[in-house]
């Protein structure tokens, strides 16, 4: 259990890296993809604006980056059906019927939840593409440029060496 606990929070940090350090590369310059502000992928929007379809692309995308409310609700359902599980008493049949459900339930949410982040990435992949056909300097991903020497490893961790 205290392993699983440790891997979840060298995971977290890993993505929590990985999402706050993009970097496009611009005629040679690199450019922030996610800039300080609440909204990813707004250190792009300055060339991705002047082509409609790419920004159309990056609006769908920055769209798909907000909070959803049913997430939220499914990870607190989850999580109040764990606690309940714990406070009923040992020897109730529920006890067992609510840890799983809601360790189930927890654990479904998080998958769509990052299938819905994966997929939503594409939108800013197809917005990149759609500039490129159109408009110079092009826009290429720092980490689409280094493609060699690299791996994938579970969930889409990328490691390079």
């Amino acid at each position: 259990m205290k392993i699983g606990i440790i891997l979840f929070i060298f995971m977290t940090q890993a993505f929590a890296v990985e999402t706050c350090s993009r970097v496009a590369v611009i005629d040679g310059q690199e450019v922030l993809i996610d800039t300080s502000t609440a909204e990813k992928g707004e250190g792009l929007r300055f060339y991705l604006e002047k082509d409609p379809i790419a920004k159309s692309y990056l609006d769908k995308y920055q769209k798909g980056t907000e909070m959803k409310w049913q997430s939220a609700f499914v990870g607190t359902l989850g999580t109040v059906l764990i606690v309940a599980g714990i406070l009923t008493g040992s020897d109730s049949k529920k006890r067992t019927s609510y840890i799983l459900g809601g360790s189930s339930l927890m654990a479904v949410n998080f998958l769509l939840s990052k299938t819905m982040a994966n997929t939503n990435e594409r939108n800013l992949d197809r917005s990149i593409e759609e500039y490129n056909k159109r408009n110079a300097p092009g826009i290429f991903l720092k980490d689409q440029l280094e493609t060699e020497r690299t791996f994938s490893f579970a969930l889409n961790k990328t490691w390079s060496f």
